[in-house]
């Protein structure tokens, strides 16, 4: 199974639980998946696809998701197809003809085709080896996007008795899997849980004041980046979009009250990279697969955090880099309030404050926000410190809360245990609205007393008290705080109190006390890949010649770039610079199918930039190849450079070496660089030009004083080549 993943996907190992759920898939047993979003749960069905004789039959309610997904296995060389609403007449007899005759290995349909005797009909012709139920928390009514049409399944079981099935989902509670199990029949499913943390995203929330100045900075940071910003409603959708294409950011809105057309139009654009940010309401994202969103924004505060977490989790999905920020201020929860009032059914309405309440904790929280999160969806998360969210990267220091607390837990008491952070937080401050005057808060001890804290500050210090075991929260619905009994006794007892806060950064001359404190830590440089002898950078002008081709080659095809290579690939070719189809081939995401199709396409760009700058092809880690090369000598046994080697001590010329080897001339010039560079014996004398271009080329080297070769080449005739260059400054490193 490994050598297929590599030669079809072109992956060298698994994901976490691939492996276990693949061999489960393979032994013919029920099988059901909960993974996370980005987790790689379609491979667990296309991979063991190949390995059966019969049809692979894939349900999905993503009518425009299936094509790129079919685009994508296609473009590894894997036949594909689907039935959707999205075909004419013509084209559903193309698929069904092509299905019959066997030359499609899996096929995609939406799940309302189950209904259509013609379609139950088309199935009872082939062989069906494996059912595979994408989204599949879809048929449980406890699901958060129950549809009907799930329901139908059972009927496609007993249609097709013995095939055995897989049913997968990003987000079930323990509730909605039983439920699946039972509804779709599972026989003695094996369960496959895998984590829900997602430890390439970084989380964050914001205070939502100068609210589109601040986003519009955060967007300008990813600059030609995909993002997706979500809102709460159509109308601050469309505001939102039209604020930002002001502001010179190229963005667009998407809704349900948008046409048919227009909304198809703006998603379709958003995969192919022609608009780089979508404002949407939560209607947006389900139908989308692009790997390579870098950056998720709730402009508005979500309902509930199953709902934060899938959203986000449509950040990163190709495992690099991305961030989710949230922007949170008190204004949008009474906006929420005020939908929730409107519902009828008051189990449903509690059901709907509880999970507002728990989104509010999230915001509020002083801690770390990715325990918090996964704790929510069951997970025990015990790091002390995740390093990818705003609590725990910000600097912290401790400081004496001794006073403080005091105030705040006072104060608490003394209106009477039943109001929020807010309104006691004003009664310190001395505010002197009508409500405190009403409730006759005014009149109390602790009205005034506090003008060294900050309102965002006291709110701060209550959470840290929450966190401390201190202060509780009445109930999930109101927001209501009370002492605990540890509460009681610090306030009785008057003991010391040391905390720890984000650090206080020195403020300056044009910011206030309440600037972003996001700014502390966020951090936005790409990090560089690790190999085994340490990091290597990404070369950032490489890796964009290599999107322009990628964008190109997309465009000519009709397909989103994604489905060429992803970010990943390209990625690690712009760190490696692959010379050959063999190095190219050691890139994560390159199978045999993309090679043959488009790997000399990106060799070409390598190559070219490799020349140009002087760079030689480095070993991709975690390959046969790599291993060979490591170490301060390259000539070990079986090595590609020992090879070169042997056959110039041989009286081999470079061109008859690279002939022999099946080598590109450039490959053959930078194994020679490497041999020397590594201190080998390599007689340069009969592989040099003639010794007037050997002058010529020492004389440009010297007074370009780089090691550059462009700026070389430039001060020489057209006539002269990059590798004869390249072996000249060899040649020179290996006299001194």
């Amino acid at each position: 199974m490994l050598d297929l993943l590599k030669k079809r996907f072109g992956y060298d190992q698994f994901r976490p639980l691939q492996a276990e759920i693949i061999a489960s898939v393979l032994e013919r047993r029920d099988t059901l998946v909960l993974m996370p979003t980005g987790g790689g749960k379609s491979l667990c069905y296309q991979l063991p696809a190949l390995r059966f004789d019969g049809l692979t039959l894939v349900i999905s309610p993503l009518v425009a998701l299936m094509k790129d997904q079919v685009d994508t296995l296609k473009a590894n060389g894997i036949a594909a197809e689907f039935i959707n609403s999205s075909l004419t007449y013509p084209e559903l007899n193309n698929v069904r003809r092509r299905v019959r005759r066997n030359t499609a290995k899996i096929l995609y349909v939406a799940p309302e085709r189950l209904t259509l005797p013609g379609f139950m009909n088309f199935l009872a012709e082939l062989t069906v080896s494996l059912v595979a139920v994408d989204e599949a928390h879809c048929i449980s009514m406890w699901g958060h996007e129950f549809r009907p049409d799930y329901r139908n399944l059972v009927t496609l079981r007993h249609a097709l008795p013995g095939v055995p099935c897989i049913a997968l989902t990003a987000t079930a509670t323990e509730q909605v899997r039983r439920d699946i199990a039972e509804q779709l029949e599972l026989t003695q499913p094996q369960e496959f849980v895998a984590s829900f943390n997602r430890a390439n995203l970084t989380y964050s929330v914001r205070p939502k004041r100068n609210s589109v100045d601040a986003l519009t900075d955060l967007l300008d940071e990813y600059r030609g980046e995909s993002c997706i910003v979500y809102c709460f409603s159509r109308k601050s959708t469309q505001d939102l979009a039209t604020a930002l294409c002001e502001r010179g950011l190229s963005a667009l809105p998407y809704h349900a009250g948008l046409d048919t057309t227009v909304r198809s139009q703006t998603q379709e654009r958003f995969i192919r990279d022609e608009v780089p940010i979508i404002v949407a309401t939560i209607a947006f994202g389900m139908g989308i697969d692009k790997p390579d969103v870098r950056l998720v924004v709730h402009y508005d505060l979500p309902k509930s955090l199953e709902g934060y977490y899938q959203e986000t989790g449509r950040a990163g999905r190709d495992g690099l880099p991305s961030e989710c920020a949230l922007f949170y201020s008190y204004g949008d929860k009474v906006k929420q309030d005020f939908f929730i009032d409107q519902i009828e059914d008051p189990a449903e309405q509690r059901n709907a404050r509880d999970k507002l309440a728990r989104v509010i904790d999230f915001c509020d929280l002083q801690t770390c926000r990715r325990k918090y999160l996964l704790a929510y969806f069951g997970e025990d998360w015990h790091q002390d410190n995740c390093g990818g969210c705003d609590a725990c990267l910000t600097p912290r220091e401790e400081f004496d809360a001794t006073v403080i607390a005091q105030k705040i837990l006072s104060a608490i008491v003394r209106t009477g245990e039943r109001f929020g952070i807010a309104h006691v937080s004003r009664v310190l401050r001395g505010a002197n609205t009508k409500r405190i005057r009403e409730l006759r808060h005014d009149r109390l001890s602790v009205h005034g007393i506090v003008d060294d804290f900050s309102d965002s500050e006291i709110k701060e210090v209550a959470g840290l008290l929450q966190a401390e075991g201190l202060l509780r929260k009445n109930s999930r619905e109101y927001a209501g705080l009370s002492l605990t009994s540890a509460g009681r006794t610090f306030l009785k007892n008057r003991e010391d109190l040391t905390l720890t806060r984000a650090k206080q950064a020195e403020p300056a001359p044009h910011t206030t006390s309440d600037s972003d404190p996001a700014q502390v830590w966020r951090r936005r440089d790409t990090p560089p890949l690790a190999d085994e002898q340490g990091d290597i950078a990404v070369d950032a002008a490489l890796f964009e010649k290599l999107r322009e081709l990628r964008r190109k080659l997309a465009a000519e095809r009709n397909v989103p770039p994604y489905v060429i290579f992803g970010d990943v690939t390209l990625r690690q070719m712009a760190a490696y610079l692959p010379q050959s189809r063999e190095g190219l081939s050691h890139v994560s995401g390159v199978g045999a199918a993309k090679l043959e199709r488009w790997g000399e396409a990106f060799l070409e760009v390598v190559r070219s930039y490799a020349d140009e700058q002087g760079l030689v092809e480095r070993p991709v880690p975690g390959t046969r190849r790599s291993r060979e090369s490591q170490g301060s000598k390259v000539s070990r046994k079986g090595s590609t450079y020992t090879a070169t080697k042997q056959l110039l001590e041989q009286g081999q010329s470079i061109t008859e070496v690279a002939a022999e080897r099946g080598l590109s001339l450039r490959t053959v010039v930078s194994h020679i660089e490497k041999l020397v560079a590594d201190g080998e014996d390599v007689d340069l004398g009969p592989l040099l030009p003639s010794s007037d271009r050997l002058e010529a080329i020492q004389h440009a080297l010297a007074r370009s004083g780089t090691t550059v070769l462009a700026p070389v080449k430039a001060m020489l005739s057209k006539d002269y080549t990059y590798e004869e260059i390249r072996l000249v400054r060899a040649f020179m490193h290996q006299s001194h």
